[in-house]
């Protein structure tokens, strides 16, 4: 597999991600929400680090970037929009542009509603999007900058890729986003069962991503709009996808 990936566990429920595209050794990082677990599994893997991927400016996803810039020469990419709130970028990118991971390519992905600027990591070709605090396991990012709809729309973005697509997201929310979405959509088996394997995840200590993007087009609320279920309950049958997901969205904030 040229493009391999290690969770990595961080904080009380991040995760880091360490990319090894094994055709032509370059090794990156998505995301850095604290140093000591990234460098520990770098330095495990051989002590390389070539580019470290930044989705957004929160610091739970930024703290640790300057220490392994520091440790490793690692080049810095992100969102040249927010690049005021970010740690210094030696490579700026906006929506469409691609960054390559050796033989490896990204298509970035501008994912704005959770912050402004916040984009997503899609590796086509390797069929693996790295999405942040946008698209989640079983759940989606609060909207803190943008608007319900702008959400909406990014996540259109990503119900475009290929359901075979593994989806890497920011957070452990699992359990939490499993409760809120079983009181809205309490007959989805799907769902029942991906609960289910969540809980035995955590138990085990295991990460609950990467999730492929099939599972979460089955059981996450935010992806389901059109669920003859989910309207009924909302009292929104018939309604625009938009205003379904706000409602969804706004309903889990006060969960």
């Amino acid at each position: 597999m040229p493009l391999e990936v290690t969770v990595i566990p961080c904080l009380d429920d991040n995760y880091g991600y360490l990319l090894h595209e094994t055709t032509e050794n370059v090794w990156a990082v998505v995301d850095v929400p604290d140093a000591a677990p990234l460098r520990a599994a770098i330095d495990a893997a051989g002590g390389k680090l070539d580019l470290i991927l930044i989705t957004h400016h929160h610091a739970d996803h930024i703290q640790g970037v300057a220490e392994l810039v520091e440790a490793y020469g690692a080049k810095t990419v992100g969102h040249g929009a927010d690049a005021a709130r970010l740690p210094a970028l030696d490579v700026t990118v906006s929506e469409g542009d691609m960054v390559s991971v050796g033989a490896e390519q990204a298509r970035i992905v501008d994912v704005s509603g959770h912050t402004i600027g916040h984009i997503a990591y899609c590796f086509e070709g390797a069929k693996k999007a790295f999405t942040a605090d946008s698209l989640m396991a079983l759940g989606c990012g609060r909207v803190f900058e943008g608007t319900y709809l702008q959400m909406w729309e990014s996540l259109k973005k990503l119900l475009a890729l290929s359901p075979e697509t593994l989806v890497y997201s920011g957070h452990n929310y699992g359990a939490a986003n499993g409760r809120f979405a079983l009181s809205i959509e309490p007959g989805n088996e799907a769902l029942q069962a991906r609960i289910a394997g969540i809980a035995q995840a955590d138990e085990a200590g295991t990460p609950i991503v990467p999730v492929l993007l099939a599972e979460e087009l089955a059981t996450n609320p935010f992806l389901r709009p059109d669920s003859r279920e989910i309207q009924e309950r909302l009292e929104l049958v018939g309604a625009d996808a938009g205003a379904i997901f706000a409602e969804i969205r706004k309903r889990k904030d006060n969960f």
